[in-house]
């Protein structure tokens, strides 16, 4: 018997032609509002953002869910790339959020208009969307603009699910990079195969203008504390807010499998490796 018969077959992403696609269009594009056409990533799970700011479709019979809202500018591309995946777009049932930077939530009011979902998001998100201001103790606060304001319609805590139809999402609170950061997990089943999902949210320690992490410790202990979780999670198919922040268009095109045994491991060590060189600073 061959040594590797019985080793499972490497999990590629649905569509890797969109993903092709998606990578072809996107070559050389930076900007947040940059569009990207829609890309099937494996079973309900859809990629429908910008060439450089995620956005998900998770679909299901009863009403769909938005995770991300990309930026005011993208709000028209994001509306297109859901038609063109073949869901209308008044069936989406919540819209929820992973921060509250302009560049993840710059659509959320032109989006819940757009489709008439409600917003779902931490307590210590809302405030912030309802504002349309970062919050005071952002540490981007200083060179990051706002957004359009918007209500949450339903305020969550650590753990708690949104879920309609067969998509149940928990939502995990990871402090850090904003106090409202959440990430979601999910399952998703193709047929016979059902894979666990982690949309990680982002864990870097990035500061702007005169803010240094020396003088917050309170904000570096909340980034360690994150990490401490998140290296605790089983968290299959991970996919992240910037999608080059986990190589997703390589694993949408199928260049590099979609899952991978490292799991959240690289993200949180690459996070902490980072904080660990500016936190004294």
């Amino acid at each position: 018997m061959a040594p590797n018969a019985h080793a499972k077959p490497v999990l590629r992403a649905a569509d890797p032609s969109a993903g092709a696609a998606l990578v072809r269009q996107c070559a050389g594009k930076e900007d947040f509002s940059d569009p990207a056409p829609p890309a099937r990533i494996f079973a309900n799970v859809w990629y429908v953002g910008t060439c450089t700011v995620s956005v998900l479709l998770l679909t299901s019979p009863k009403g769909h869910v938005l995770i991300d809202a990309a930026t005011a500018q993208a709000a028209p591309s994001i509306v297109a790339n859901i038609k063109a995946a073949g869901f209308k777009p008044r069936d989406i049932r919540w819209i929820v959020t992973s921060h509250e930077h302009f560049d993840h939530v710059g659509g959320l009011a032109a989006l819940k208009r757009a489709t008439g979902a409600k917003v779902a998001a931490l307590e210590a998100a809302a405030p912030v969307l309802a504002s349309g201001r970062v919050s005071a103790d952002d540490p981007q606060v200083q060179e990051i603009h706002g957004f359009d304001p918007v209500e949450v319609d339903r305020k969550l805590v650590n753990g708690d699910k949104v879920q309609i139809g067969t998509i149940v999402l928990t939502a995990r609170a990871t402090p850090g990079h904003t106090e409202g950061s959440t990430s979601w997990s999910w399952t998703s089943c193709a047929r016979a195969s059902c894979q666990k999902f982690t949309y990680l949210d982002s864990l870097s320690a990035l500061a702007l203008g005169t803010y240094r992490f020396a003088q917050h410790p309170e904000r570096v202990a909340m980034f360690k504390q994150t990490f401490a979780a998140v290296e605790q999670w089983q968290c299959g198919i991970v996919l992240t807010p910037h999608p080059g922040a986990s190589g997703m268009l390589e694993r949408m095109e199928g260049s590099e499998p979609l899952l991978s045994a490292k799991g959240c491991g690289p993200i949180v060590q690459a996070a902490r490796e980072r904080l660990a060189k500016i936190e004294n600073k």
